[in-house]
C-alpha cells in the first residue's frame, strides 16, 4: 500500500466518512501548496500536545494556566451545576452551546449502544459517568438529561445509561429526564438547530 492509499484508508476511518469522500479530500491534499500542506501537518502532530480532555465531562479543550484538568464548562461558578446533560459526543455540546438555551453542565458518554449489539462498546465511559454523577451529587446535582439520537440506537443508549444511574436514583432525590418533543425521529443533537434544541430541552420529561 503507497502512501496515497494510506491516507485514503485513513480518511475513510473517520465518522461518516466514505471511500469517495475520502478519495476527494486525500487528492486534495495534493493539490495543496507546500505552505498548507506543511501548515496541516503541524496542526495534526501538535494537536494532543495542545488539547486535553476535560476530567470532570471528558469534553476536548484547550488548554489553559489556570485550570489545566477542567473545561471552561465545568469550572465556571456561574453555570448550574444542580443539572447534568449526557450526550453521545463533543459536537452535540458544541451545538447546544451555540443554542444559548441550556447552562447546565455536560457529559461525554463517548458513543453510543447499537441495539444490535448484546455488549456496550469499552469506549463507553459508563462508570465514569456513575462516578461523576455521585460526585456532582454532593454540590447538589438534581437532574439528569439524556441528550441522545432520536433513533433505535439512541433510544438503546438512554436505557443503559438509566441502567447506571437508577440504583443511584432510587437510593437520592435525583430526577431522570429525557429530551422532549422538538427533535424529530432520526434526529442527532449535532445537527439540530438552536431553535430545535431549544423546544427540546423545554419540553424535556
Amino acid at each position: 500500500m503507497n502512501n496515497l492509499d494510506k491516507l485514503i484508508s485513513l480518511f475513510e476511518s473517520f465518522p461518516g466518512i466514505g471511500m469517495r469522500q475520502a478519495k476527494r479530500f486525500a487528492f486534495h491534499v495534493l493539490t495543496m501548496n507546500e505552505v498548507d500542506t506543511k501548515e496541516l501537518s503541524r496542526l495534526i502532530s501538535e494537536l494532543k500536545g495542545s488539547v486535553l480532555e476535560c476530567e470532570s465531562c471528558h469534553l476536548f479543550f484547550t488548554a489553559t494556566k489556570g485550570n489545566p484538568t477542567m473545561c471552561n464548562i465545568c469550572s465556571s461558578a456561574n453555570r448550574d451545576h444542580n443539572r447534568l446533560l449526557v450526550v453521545e459526543r463533543d459536537s452535540d455540546i458544541q451545538s447546544i452551546e451555540r443554542a444559548g438555551v441550556y447552562d447546565g453542565l455536560y457529559f461525554v458518554l463517548g458513543g453510543t449502544v447499537p441495539l444490535m449489539n448484546k455488549e456496550p462498546s469499552s469506549k463507553l465511559r459508563g462508570g465514569k459517568l456513575k462516578a461523576t454523577v455521585e460526585a456532582r451529587m454532593k454540590d447538589g446535582l438534581s437532574e439528569i438529561i439524556l441528550g441522545f439520537a432520536v433513533n433505535p440506537d439512541g433510544e438503546n443508549t438512554a436505557r443503559f445509561v438509566e441502567s447506571i444511574i437508577k440504583p443511584i436514583e432510587n437510593s437520592e432525590n435525583l430526577k431522570i429526564s429525557h429530551l422532549g418533543r422538538g427533535l424529530s425521529t432520526g434526529s442527532e443533537l449535532e445537527y439540530a438547530d438552536p431553535e430545535t434544541i431549544k423546544n427540546a430541552l423545554k419540553n424535556r420529561q
